[in-house]
C-alpha cells in the first residue's frame, strides 16, 4: 500500500478522521446520538449521508457527511 497520493494510507486515515470529526459535530448539534428517538421537542435529525470530495495535503479525499434535515450544518 503506498503512503501518499490517492488511496494512500495517509489518504484513509485523513478520511476516517474527517468523517468521525463531522459525526461528532451533526451529533452535537442535533442533541442526540445517531438513531435515538425524537423526544423533548426536538426538531433536528440527521438526514442520510453525502458524499464530498475534501482537498488536503494527502491528495483527494472522498468524505461522507451527514446533513441535518434542518439545513442548518455545514461541514
Amino acid at each position: 500500500m503506498q503512503l501518499t497520493g490517492e488511496g494512500g494510507l495517509l489518504a484513509e486515515v485523513t478520511r476516517r478522521v474527517l468523517e468521525s470529526a463531522l459525526a461528532g459535530e451533526v451529533t452535537d448539534q442535533a442533541g442526540h446520538e445517531p438513531g435515538e428517538r425524537a423526544g423533548g421537542g426536538r426538531e433536528n435529525y440527521r438526514n442520510g449521508r453525502r458524499s464530498m470530495t475534501v482537498t488536503t495535503e494527502a491528495g483527494p479525499v472522498e468524505i461522507e457527511a451527514m446533513p441535518d434535515r434542518a439545513g442548518t450544518f455545514e461541514p
